[in-house]
């Protein structure tokens, strides 16, 4: 008989029932340190008092009221976003798939409102991940990811992540945007060289073509900067924002150029939901706390301990890790045992990670936490590496 909850995920034998900064407490009493922040979600961690005090005034006067009406709070929040960022304008959203959704929409809105009703592909890159939508799948394009959901929307072209004459000879007349992560996330912690990032914003530029940057796990703070492709000194024409965006509480945006969204007049997106009063209010005080510039140099002054910490790692447990990769606080390792028996191992040794493609194991701390428990966690991997070596010498 099917479950109650439609049994889509495969659930570790874990439930967590409270939060205290960088720590998860199970309902058996167990303290976890938590290396993967709800998948870089929780960036200021669990419970931060100023996101509870302000989520708690706002849920005390107003909770939603629609997108008929002016939102204060929603408002706020934008202008914050644009003093911030390359944006103009923002529209806000409830995750990062609905993020995806309105950035596919604009692309190919503003090539249509310019007359060139044909430009309607958008180039991206093996190992995406854009969210689980029909525009995100099909936008990802992978086996796992679309198989039994055809037919897929089109209007899609995949390139090899990294390939640049493919790139290049990907975009003709009727590609209307390229859609990249400065970061990939899911498909294994792989950043985009800086030159690369700079490489492909003047191929955009020398073609016409518009530029999306799906900053749904790379951005908020968590690679040292605000965005991650601040490192390269570039700008995209629109930006997909979610999970650290909201510290926890369910909010997204899409930001963009004043151009790129010149298509989206009234009547042509909407949501319901998308930026409510109790999300903004909670968006509004992250973004004080996060785009604050000691704040951030203190992120990378984090990541590199922590970097440092696990580049010993890896050189002292060859046989387990292969590599660090990543930026910031946005770090993963690559393994040479399967990266699930590092996640489970962490989980009995009580350290939550989180595994990507590539057989990568993810660590996306929250970007609060303290150097006490960076040593905590790197005493933790150790801790798992000995084991996991152990295991394989009497295997």
């Amino acid at each position: 008989m099917i479950p109650s909850i439609l049994p889509t995920y495969n659930r570790a034998p874990l439930t967590f029932v409270k939060g205290e900064g960088s720590w998860l407490i199970e309902a058996d009493g167990r303290r976890f340190l938590d290396l993967g922040a709800g998948i870089a979600v929780n960036a200021l961690g669990h419970a931060h008092p100023e996101l509870v005090q302000v989520l708690t005034d706002q849920a005390n006067k107003l909770w939603h009221v629609s997108n008929l009406y002016q939102i204060p709070e929603q408002q706020a929040l934008a202008d914050k976003l644009v003093e911030h960022t390359f944006a103009d304008t923002v529209f806000f959203t409830n995750s990062g798939t609905e993020s995806c959704e309105l950035a596919v929409k604009m692309a190919r809105k503003y090539w249509y409102d310019k007359g060139d009703e044909g430009r309607t592909e958008i180039v991206t890159f093996s190992g995406s991940f854009h969210g689980r939508s029909s525009a995100g799948i099909a936008a990802a394009g992978s086996e796992k990811m679309v198989k039994g959901f055809a037919p897929l929307l089109p209007g899609f072209t995949h390139i090899a992540w990294g390939d640049h004459d493919a790139t290049r000879a990907a975009i003709t007349d009727r590609t209307a945007a390229v859609l990249i992560e400065p970061v990939q996330g899911e498909g294994g912690i792989r950043p985009v060289p800086d030159q690369c990032l700079k490489g492909l914003r003047d191929l955009c530029d020398e073609t016409g073509t518009l530029l999306i940057f799906d900053e749904v796990q790379c951005g908020m703070g968590r690679t040292g900067k605000l965005f991650a492709h601040e490192w390269a000194g570039v700008t995209p024409d629109i930006m997909m924002v979610a999970k650290g965006i909201g510290g926890g509480f369910p909010l997204g945006a899409v930001l963009a150029t004043e151009m790129a969204a010149s298509g989206m007049t009234a009547g042509t997106h909407g949501s319901t939901y998308g930026g409510n009063p109790l999300a903004c209010a909670v968006g509004g005080k992250v973004m004080d706390i996060v785009a604050d510039e000691e704040f951030l140099a203190e992120v990378n002054r984090k990541a590199g301990h922590l970097r440092q910490g696990l580049e010993g790692l890896v050189a002292l447990h060859p046989q387990v890790f292969e590599e660090v990769r990543g930026s910031g606080l946005m770090l993963g390792l690559k393994c040479r045992v399967t990266n699930m028996d590092v996640v489970n191992k962490a989980y009995d040794n009580e350290l939550i990670t989180v595994p990507a493609a590539d057989n990568v194991v993810r660590l996306l701390p929250p970007l609060t936490l303290s150097m006490a428990e960076i040593d905590e966690a790197l005493t933790r991997l150790t801790t798992v590496a000995t084991a996991l070596a152990a295991q394989g010498a009497s295997a």
